[in-house]
């Protein structure tokens, strides 16, 4: 179906795993495009309860635009941000569902991006993320100007856009950029566990959630009251809240379903 990805949907987990590791998982029109058709069929899926972003290997994660398919495509730079780019971190900041990023190799530029725009990274703690747009005189794209100032800050921001340095994974997370970092022997079974987490979480409670919080960057408090009320109301009539209050109750665990 993709040829440049690989796509499984098994046991509530859409896994889309970069597989061009020739050029390090870099970030072609062709690919772009399968990630954008990968997220929108999962969050079509109601059997998917969280989507898992990976890539093949252990070196590299993403290393960004794939500046030689770039130029092939004869499009302009505003043309593959608007035709491609956009479209990708639309649809994975959009679908109600979580979304992880397995980070298992750097991730930079446009592939730092591509991370940052998923709910959850768990990275190897001996790899790094960097903003190197400034090392070939541009600025961050792909999303990045809007999460990074929201998730560390714009001192923060502007000093690792501007110098497009290295930021190892264990520094990555104690500046929030990402969510966690761990030894490279564990981050399998560290990533199972988030990702089996999100599998039995109330799904739809978590895209609300997630809807939310992606409206709180541009909204006020009163706005945001009325957005609390209006998901409150919403999802004390799914079956899954049921489960949670009865479970709570019966002092058990709950079993939800995703609904």
């Amino acid at each position: 179906m993709y040829q440049n990805l690989i796509f499984e949907n098994r046991d509530g987990v859409a896994r889309i795993t970069l597989n061009r590791p020739d050029v390090y998982h870099a970030l072609s029109p062709a690919l772009i495009a399968e990630i954008t058709d990968a997220v929108q069929t999962a969050a079509e899926d109601d059997s998917v309860r969280v989507v898992l972003f990976t890539a093949t290997g252990d070196k590299a994660f993403c290393s960004g635009a794939d500046l030689k398919e770039a130029a092939a495509s004869g499009k302009s730079a505003s043309e593959l941000l608007r035709d491609y780019y956009e479209p990708m971190v639309t649809a994975i900041r959009d679908i109600p569902k979580p979304v992880v990023c397995r980070m298992n190799g750097l991730a930079v530029g446009a592939g730092c991006s591509l991370a940052l725009a998923c709910d959850v990274v768990i990275a190897a703690e001996d790899t790094y993320l960097s903003l190197l747009f400034v090392q070939i005189g541009l600025i961050p794209d792909a999303g990045a100007t809007f999460m990074l100032p929201r998730l560390i800050g714009m001192a923060r921001s502007f000093e690792l856009a501007s110098t497009g340095r290295r930021i190892p994974a264990v520094e990555a997370r104690q500046i929030g950029l990402i969510a966690h970092s761990v030894a490279r022997e564990t981050l399998d079974r560290e990533t199972e566990k988030l990702i089996t987490y999100y599998r039995h979480a109330p799904t739809r409670a978590i895209g609300a959630m997630k809807r939310a919080f992606n409206q709180s960057m541009h909204s006020n408090l009163p706005q945001m009251l009325e957005n609390e009320r209006e998901n409150q109301e919403m999802l004390f009539g799914t079956s899954d809240v049921k489960e949670g209050v009865s479970a709570f109750l019966e002092k058990r665990k709950p079993d939800f379903q995703g609904n």
